[in-house]
């Protein structure tokens, strides 16, 4: 794997929309539209939101978003990583730029809802603290929907 840079940057570049939109359509395919959550692009570039572009040799591979709530918790949305470039830790560590930032914001619980299909990912949270919880927010009970938060900072 080439030279990994994750940063935060705004959602709205070219190469960057791209990411975005394989997910909604990854997304898609899996879930009926009444259990997809899409965050739009414009609201990701808000001031209440931390969004995260890795970057293998300046490519953009893989994004992510913090979304700041109003009661001090915080919600991981958008995480995405191309097929190319999954299966090397990419997931972890952007996951893990996004709780860093949480932790250094005192946001608390991190909360994220997510498919169940998505095993990796589910398989990812529950490694870094995650575990199983009810809706949260404006989420209602989903048959295809897994909601989980993280409590404890783990650094």
């Amino acid at each position: 794997m080439g030279r990994i840079n994750i940063t935060e940057e705004a959602p709205d570049q070219p190469d960057v929309i791209p990411l975005i939109r394989a997910l909604d359509a990854f997304h898609s395919a899996l879930y009926p539209a009444e259990s997809n959550h899409f965050l739009d692009i414009e609201t990701m570039k808000g001031p209440a939101v931390t969004f995260i572009v890795a970057r293998m040799e300046m490519v953009a591979v893989g994004c992510g978003a913090l979304v700041r709530m109003a009661d001090g918790s915080a919600e991981i949305k958008r995480m995405y990583i191309v097929p190319a470039a999954r299966g090397k830790g990419l997931g972890r560590d952007m996951l893990q730029v996004l709780l860093n930032v949480a932790d250094d914001q005192a946001l608390t619980p991190v909360r994220l809802e997510t498919g169940i299909h998505n095993r990796e990912a589910l398989s990812l949270y529950r490694s870094l603290g995650f575990h199983e919880r009810g809706p949260f927010g404006d989420y209602a009970e989903d048959p295809n929907s897994i909601f989980m938060e993280r409590r404890i900072p783990l650094r």
